[in-house]
């Protein structure tokens, strides 16, 4: 006999009651249905161990693989699956957070809108607990527990809560659309989560499986399971090392004139995330998370940053910019021969933090060979934007992807490496680190084309003729009129505004496949990752991505 149609308590409506449902043939209908799939994809995750966080296409990936063993009829849960096979490969993660740092998040279509007491503000329903619904229960229980309860359907406010650094894990029970549109975001913060998909969609009155929920809210592993990795807590630890008291501690009193202005220009404003990438490889794969990091990595994450702060004092001098961090740049304040030698000398500080460090004989000598040869190519993608300039002309976009990946890209692949091999990391992750590298430096300078685009100052690579995705986007798609303008402005021919560039370029509708190309070249460093077995690092390095790209226009 087939199993009715499961009733949920009190709370459940009769069949006639219940509004029209476009998703309930994609969601078991019956316990028995339920728990059948939740063990296959409970047993393909033991067996074959997926790694956390997954991209969307990872998820239809292993879900595809389930459902080749299913019966046929079991297609149409194919959404339903993924959501389940998110669920088992995160669980223990979920067990090991504490109940304070998770978030249960209900939707308001839970309530039984002919009879709710309750009211909403900006962040969702504020409930009466009047219990003419299963809100009141679950948010009792789960507050009895220590959760954060949200009651609303929506991102803002989700996002909200979990940029402020309280959440760690989130229980979420949501229609499949819901779950489908959150989910990246949850993936790209790598938030562990439980999801709980609703019987029906309906946006009112809807049911889902109570005990389901309450199983997830309690799921408990003491503190055997896997920790959560804390980006933020990292950061605050590699921006306290730049402090100028914490440098004179780490490197010593600045003796001379060099010293101290290298000094200063280590200290100034800077997002460090280079650096942060270093000690966040670190970090991740160290043997047991809960040992504190290793007495040199603060020497490695200053070494990573004076490479970096040495390539934008050059940078500036050849490029002729004014301003940096909102003061003169260094040539502008003492002159082009100081500024140079200062780099120089940063340079030959970030290889002495190396070569003098504790590490092993063969790590030293790794990480100088991995210096040395991002500083090569970079000084290679540098070259070629310099060599450009003598005599520039039209780059195609593909041209200018090319000097994005040789310019930028080698500085995040040292700084990945260098945490890797203080790490003693294993052979798996030297091509993904690679591949990573490449897409995040390409999608940094888009980004900061973009920034530029959207600047109050004007698009500054562009009023500098430098090679400019922007550029290069308009000029293929400029008609007759606006590829005459493009061509001049490329040759530097152009005496036309800031102001009238931007205008064309926006007639013309570049920032939005800028943009495009952007969410491209993130989701190629995302996808870089897919091969890693360390859930730690894959974790660590999605969400760094994240919070690299979340202050970009």
């Amino acid at each position: 006999m087939t199993e009715p149609l499961e009733t949920t308590g009190p709370f459940h409506l009769p069949e006639t009651a219940r509004p029209s449902a476009p998703n309930r043939d994609q969601v078991p209908q019956t316990k028995a249905e339920r728990r059948r799939l939740r063990a296959a994809v409970r047993e393909y995750v033991v067996t074959h161990r997926p790694v956390p966080p997954f991209t969307v296409d990872e998820l239809d990936l292993h879900s595809g693989r389930i459902l080749d063993s299913r019966r046929p009829a079991d297609a149409k849960f194919r959404k339903w699956i993924a959501v389940l096979l998110s669920n088992a490969a995160w669980s223990k993660w979920v067990a090991a957070v504490p109940f304070d740092r998770r978030l249960l998040l209900l939707p308001k279509c839970l309530r039984d809108d002919r009879e709710c007491e309750g009211t909403f503000d900006e962040f969702g329903l504020l409930c009466a607990d009047c219990g003419r619904c299963p809100i009141t229960d679950l948010k009792t229980e789960a507050e009895a527990l220590g959760y954060v309860v949200l009651v609303a359907e929506g991102t803002p406010a989700v996002m909200s809560l979990l940029e402020s650094g309280q959440i760690d894990a989130v229980v979420g029970v949501s229609c499949l659309s819901a779950l489908e549109s959150i989910y990246p975001l949850m993936e790209a913060a790598a938030i562990p989560g439980i999801a709980i998909p609703l019987l029906y969609d309906g946006c009112v009155n809807t049911t889902a499986d109570l005990d389901w929920v309450r199983e997830a809210i309690h799921l408990n592993g003491g503190d055997a399971g896997p920790r959560r990795l804390d980006v933020e807590g990292l950061r605050s630890q590699v921006q306290a090392w730049f402090a100028p008291e914490a440098l004179d501690d780490a490197l010593g009193p600045a003796v001379g004139e060099t010293q101290r202005i290298a000094r200063d220009w280590l200290a100034r404003s800077g997002k460090r995330w280079r650096p942060l990438l270093a000690v966040s490889a670190l970090r991740a794969l160290q043997r047991d998370g809960e040992d504190p990091l290793p007495k040199d990595t603060r020497s490695l994450a200053l070494a990573v940053e004076c490479f970096h702060k040495a390539s934008l004092v050059h940078d500036d001098i050849e490029d002729g910019d004014d301003r940096r961090y909102g003061q003169l740049t260094l040539h502008n304040e003492y002159g082009v021969p100081v500024a140079l030698n200062v780099g120089d000398f940063l340079l030959g500080e970030g290889y002495r933090l190396i070569a003098e460090s504790g590490l092993s004989a063969r790590q030293r000598a790794e990480m100088l060979l991995a210096a040395a040869r991002g500083h090569r190519d970079l000084t290679i993608g540098q070259g070629s934007e310099l060599c450009w300039a003598r005599r520039p002309e039209p780059l195609s976009v593909e041209a200018v992807l090319d000097i994005f990946r040789r310019k930028t890209s080698p500085a995040f692949e040292v700084a990945l490496r260098l945490g890797a091999i203080a790490a003693d990391a294993t052979d798996e992750v030297w091509d993904v680190l690679h591949r990573c590298s490449e897409a995040l430096g390409i999608a940094y300078q888009i980004a900061d084309d973009l920034k530029d685009l959207c600047s109050d100052d004007g698009p500054s690579d562009v009023a500098a003729m430098r090679p400019s995705i922007l550029l290069a986007i308009a000029h293929e798609r400029a008609g007759p009129g606006d590829r005459e303008f493009f061509d001049a402005v490329w040759r530097r021919a152009s005496d036309a505004p800031a102001d009238e560039i931007r205008r064309r370029l926006e007639a013309l509708g570049v920032e939005d496949e800028a943009r495009r190309l952007l969410v491209d070249y993130e989701a190629r460093a995302t996808r870089s990752l897919e091969p890693l077995t360390s859930a730690d690092l894959k974790g660590l390095l999605r969400r760094v991505v994240f919070r690299i790209f979340r202050r970009h226009p």
